[in-house]
């Protein structure tokens, strides 16, 4: 930017990239006094209250409650769903969103103190942006500009047009079929949901298995599991996509096979991963690197490689959950306009999933703590649901809860849930790795209630076994979780 621009520039005591998480970090510094300019090409809110958790868990909840009346005849009891209301499924998807967004513009549009850009920014300079035919500057930028849809590059597929998960929700009426391209967390709540709503809906995902950051173990049950309602077809790679009278075709190849097949659906759906939006940013103006995917690099205090930028949330590419993107913000506030420094924890980021069954999942995987620890330094512990009084009542045959626990401390190391209220039942594991021994005593020691689904978690601790050990149940020699009664 040459020096003309820079006189023109407009400074401000902050500048945020993106209205999600950034806006904790704007708020935080508006309630000290201080102008921001908060900018985003989108609505207020970010994705996460406008294309993301939000809107997609007010969508989900019918299809498991459709799911629990087809599966209650387990149980005994025998039921029919007469109708399901599209319409009014997403009513109350906008309405909570359009609500949350309304409650942010009229605090925007109260506040002398910010300024919102509703406009795509590009860096133009040293610590300035061109917002429009505007140019702003400030010492300090919090760059929290999130990520949208990545569109793998298959032939065909702009002519034949498709939905992501971000254009889903404008749908007025379910499709009658639809291929889903992708195997992640996107890609199987939204088949949970389309395909318990009568949508007659196929996966194709890329990878060997479905969700395949998670346990395998947790993976292979989800495959199985959805098997009963959607077709499954992984480890096949979508390469051309073709408008014919039968609909929109895609065409796979089998990565074992090399064989092509070819799938038909009245619609497509691509959920294939999230790609960064610095391409449109162009962070690199201002000395901010990004890696080879185009993710912000930050150090564990979360500063950019460039001084007074900061980064956080989806735009670094590390855990795109809109709960560590709050937790980050407050990283972000502490270390940029005050004297102490404050790094970021990751030990113990949860997440979860969505799908049918629940995904809940937290810390690292069995295969991850014998990478780092061998064999003989891991316990690890299983119970199912059904091995518990009210997993049986509730008729939960497959769920599972899997602990993995450093031998020696106690301390755990990773959680992996599958089955009803996954993300309900992780969260006091989650707390428990963020206390300062980390271990699962508390547990031990305190009082469960009988009976009630929490018994699978204690359960798990109750079966601790050195990893590899599938005969006999490992004794720890620490008191002992007591089973229940």
């Amino acid at each position: 930017m040459n020096i003309l621009h820079r006189l023109k520039a407009k400074t401000f005591d902050l500048i945020v990239i993106g209205s999600g998480a950034g806006m904790n970090v704007a708020a935080r510094a508006v309630s000290q006094g201080m102008h921001v300019a908060v900018i985003d090409d989108g609505p207020l809110g970010g994705t996460c209250l406008n294309r993301g958790c939000i809107p997609s868990k007010v969508m989900l909840y019918p299809a498991d409650v459709i799911r629990m009346v087809q599966e209650a005849e387990a149980i005994g009891v025998h039921a029919t769903i007469d109708r399901v209301d599209y319409a009014r499924i997403m009513a109350r998807v906008w309405e909570i969103v359009l609500d949350g967004r309304h409650e942010m513009e009229q605090g925007v549009a109260q506040s002398d103190r910010i300024t919102f850009y509703n406009t795509a920014a590009a860096f133009s300079g040293n610590h300035t942006l061109q917002v429009g035919d505007e140019h702003i500057t400030a010492k300090t930028i919090v760059i929290a500009s999130g990520a949208r849809p990545f569109i793998p590059p298959i032939e065909g597929l702009e002519a034949v047009g498709y939905l992501t998960s971000d254009t889903v929700f404008d749908l007025t009426e379910p499709p009658k079929s639809l291929l889903i391209a992708g195997g992640g967390y996107i890609a199987v709540e939204l088949a949970h949901f389309f395909s318990a709503i009568g949508t007659d809906v196929t996966i194709i995902g890329r990878n060997p298995r479905l969700v395949p950051h998670e346990e395998p173990a947790v993976s292979e049950l989800l495959q199985v599991r959805m098997a009963r309602y959607c077709q499954v077809h992984t480890n096949h790679e979508v390469v051309r996509a073709e408008a014919r009278a039968e609909g929109k075709v895609l065409v796979a190849r089998d990565r074992a096979s090399g064989q092509l097949r070819e799938f038909a659906g009245a619609e497509v759906l691509i959920a294939a991963s999230r790609r960064s939006n610095t391409d449109i940013l162009k962070p690199e103006r201002t000395g901010v690197e990004t890696d080879e995917h185009g993710w912000i690099v930050v150090d564990p205090l979360l500063r950019t490689t460039k001084s007074g930028i900061w980064a956080l949330g989806d735009a670094t590419g590390r855990h795109q959950f809109r709960h560590t993107a709050n937790y980050e913000a407050e990283v972000v506030w502490t270390n940029a306009f005050s004297e102490h420094q404050h790094a970021v924890d990751e030990h113990a980021i949860p997440h979860a999933i969505f799908s049918h069954p629940q995904i809940a999942g937290v810390g690292l995987t069995e295969a991850q703590a014998l990478a780092a620890a061998g064999d003989h330094h891991i316990l690890v512990g299983v119970k199912k649901y059904h091995d518990t009084a009210k997993g049986f009542a509730i008729g939960e045959q497959d769920g599972f809860v899997k602990v993995i626990v450093e031998e020696g401390t106690d301390r755990i190391l990773g959680a992996h849930i599958i089955g009803p209220h996954a993300a309900i039942l992780l969260q006091p594991l989650v707390y428990l790795m963020n206390t300062p021994e980390g271990n699962y005593y508390p547990l031990a020691w305190a009082q469960t209630i009988h009976p009630a689904l929490s018994e699978v978690v204690v359960g798990a601790f109750g079966n601790l076994r050195h990893a590899g050990e599938h005969e006999h149940a490992h004794q720890h020699h620490h008191a002992a979780v007591e089973e229940e009664s």
